[in-house]
C-alpha cells in the first residue's frame, strides 16, 4: 500500500509537467496587407517619417500650454487610463485561474440530543481545515483566456494614445478655429467702423443736398451687414473657446490667444514615409490587431471547453468535540483527482468554437478596414495641404485687388466718374475677401493638424522623446 501512495506524487508531477506543453486552439499568425510602394501625394517620397512634438513647430506657447494641459486633466483621457487599469486588473484576475486556490473551513457547532437510555446530552463540535483546489490547465484553456486578456490590456493602452492623439489633433484644430473667428470678428469691426465714417459722410452730403436718399439708404445697408457680423463672429469665438475649456477638462472659461492668426508659422514640408511604415506607427491599427489577437486566443478557450478538464483536490484539518483537545486529536488530510468532461450537448462547444472563429473573422476584416482608412486618411491630408496652400494664396491674392478695387472706386466716385453702387460693390467684395482668407488660412493650417494625427502623431511626452534617443 505504501508503493501506491509513493507512486501518487510522481503521477502529480507529471501531469503538472506534462500540461504546460499543451495548448490547443490556432496559434496567432498576422495577417498579411498589401500596401502601396509610396503615397500618390507625397512629393518629398522619403522614407523617414517625422516624429516629433509636431504642434511645437507652429512655434505658439498657448497652444503648446493647452497641449498639455490638455494631456493631463481631458476626461477622455482620464477616463482611458482607468480603462487600462481595469483591462491590468483583469489580467491578473485571468492568470490567476492558471495556479491552485488555497481555502480555509473554521467552524463550531453545539446542541443536545436524546440518546437512548441516557437522556438527554450536549454536543460540541470544533474543526479547522484547509484545502487545496486546482484544475490542471491541461489543454491551455487559462493560458489562451490569459493571452486574450493580455492582447485586450496591449488594446486599451494602444487606444490611450489614440485618444491621446485625437486630442491634441482637437485642441490645435479648435485653437486655431479660435484665432479665425477672432481675426473675423476684428475685420468685422475694423469694416464697420470705415463704413460708419462712411455713412456719416453719406448723411452730411444728404442733408446738404449733394446725394439723393438711395445712396443714403446703400451705405446704410453695408454698414448693418457689417454690424450684424460683430455679434455672429463674437458668439462663434467664445464658443470655440467653450469648447477647448471642455477639451482641457475645464468649466467654460475665455482663453486668450498667444499671437494672432497671421503670426502663427506654417511648419515646413513634411515627410510622410513609407506606407508600411504606418503599419508599425499608427495606434488605432496597434489596437485593431491586437483585438484579432484577443478573438484568436479566445478560439483556443472555446476548442479547450471541448476536453475533459483535470482536477487536483486536497485538504487537511483538525476536529474535536472539545476546544482543548481540538490540537491534540491529530490531523487529517485527503487528496483527490477528479476527470470531468463534455459527454453530448447537441453541438453547444462545437458551436462556440465555430462562434469565436466568426468573431475572430470579423476582428481581421475591421483590423483591415483600419488600415485601408488610415492609408486613405493620409492621402486625403496630402492632398489638403496641398490644395488649401494653393487656395489660401488665391484668397491672399483676393484680398489685395479687393483692397486696391476699393480704393480706386472711392476716388472715381469723389470725382464723379463713377456711381455709388460701385463703390458699394468694391466694399462688399473686399468684407467677404478677408473673411474668406481668414476661413482659408484657419483650413490651411489645420490640414497640417490632420496630416500629423493621419501619421500617428509624434511623441507625446518627453519620457518617448527620451526613450526614442
Amino acid at each position: 500500500m505504501k508503493n501506491k501512495f509513493h507512486i501518487i506524487p510522481v503521477v502529480i508531477l507529471t501531469l503538472v509537467l506534462g500540461f504546460q506543453s499543451c495548448k490547443v486552439g490556432p496559434d496567432y499568425k498576422r495577417t498579411e496587407i498589401a500596401t502601396m510602394e509610396s503615397y500618390n501625394y507625397d512629393s518629398l517620397k522619403q522614407d523617414t517619417v517625422i516624429n516629433v512634438k509636431w504642434w511645437e513647430l507652429f512655434q505658439d506657447t498657448t497652444l503648446q500650454s493647452l497641449i498639455k494641459v490638455g494631456l493631463k486633466e481631458n476626461l477622455d483621457v482620464l477616463t482611458a487610463t482607468a480603462r487600462i487599469e481595469e483591462a491590468r486588473a483583469y489580467h491578473g484576475f485571468t492568470k490567476a485561474d492558471i495556479w491552485p486556490a488555497f481555502g480555509y473551513n473554521g467552524g463550531a457547532t453545539s446542541g443536545n440530543n436524546v440518546f437512548p437510555g441516557l437522556g438527554i446530552g450536549q454536543i460540541n463540535n470544533y474543526s479547522a481545515s484547509v484545502n487545496v483546489s486546482w484544475e490542471l490547465d491541461f489543454w491551455g484553456k487559462f493560458r489562451r483566456a490569459t493571452e486574450s486578456a493580455k492582447a485586450d490590456l496591449l488594446g486599451t493602452e494602444s487606444s490611450k494614445r489614440t485618444i491621446m492623439i485625437s486630442l491634441i489633433s482637437e485642441i490645435a484644430e479648435n485653437y486655431f478655429q479660435m484665432l479665425d473667428y477672432q481675426k473675423r470678428l476684428e475685420v468685422s469691426y475694423e469694416t464697420y467702423d470705415a463704413r460708419k465714417k462712411s455713412v456719416d459722410l453719406m448723411q452730411a452730403k444728404f442733408d446738404h443736398g449733394y446725394i439723393q436718399l438711395l445712396d443714403l439708404n446703400q451705405s446704410q445697408i453695408q454698414l448693418a451687414i457689417a454690424e450684424a457680423s460683430i455679434p455672429r463672429y463674437e458668439r462663434e469665438y467664445i464658443k470655440s473657446q467653450h469648447q477647448l475649456s471642455l477639451l482641457l477638462g475645464k468649466t467654460p472659461q475665455n482663453i486668450k490667444s498667444g499671437i494672432k492668426l497671421d503670426s502663427v508659422l506654417t511648419p515646413p514640408e513634411i515627410p510622410v514615409g513609407l506606407p508600411s511604415h504606418l503599419i508599425e506607427r499608427r495606434p488605432d491599427i496597434i489596437q485593431s490587431e491586437f483585438a484579432v489577437m484577443s478573438a484568436n486566443a479566445q478560439v483556443g478557450v472555446a476548442v479547450a471547453q471541448r476536453f475533459p478538464s483535470i482536477s487536483l483536490t486536497g485538504g487537511g484539518g483538525l476536529g474535536s468535540n472539545e476546544v482543548s483537545s481540538l490540537l491534540s486529536n491529530g490531523f487529517v488530510w485527503s487528496v483527490g483527482a477528479a476527470l470531468t468532461g463534455p459527454l453530448f450537448n447537441f453541438g453547444k462547444n462545437k458551436r462556440r468554437v465555430e462562434a469565436e472563429k466568426y468573431k475572430t473573422e470579423q476582428a481581421v476584416y475591421a483590423y483591415r478596414k483600419t488600415v485601408l482608412n488610415a492609408f486613405r486618411g493620409v492621402e486625403d491630408a496630402l492632398v489638403g495641404i496641398r490644395t488649401f496652400k494653393s487656395e489660401y494664396e488665391a484668397r491672399t491674392h483676393q484680398v489685395e485687388a479687393a483692397e486696391s478695387a476699393l480704393n480706386l472706386s472711392e476716388m472715381r466716385y469723389n470725382k464723379g466718374v463713377t456711381s455709388y453702387l460701385e463703390v458699394l460693390e468694391q466694399q462688399r467684395q473686399q468684407f467677404e475677401s478677408q473673411l474668406a482668407e481668414s476661413q482659408a488660412h484657419q483650413e490651411y493650417l489645420t490640414s497640417y493638424v490632420k496630416l500629423y494625427k493621419e501619421l500617428g502623431g509624434g511623441w507625446i511626452s518627453q519620457e518617448e522623446e527620451e526613450n526614442s534617443k
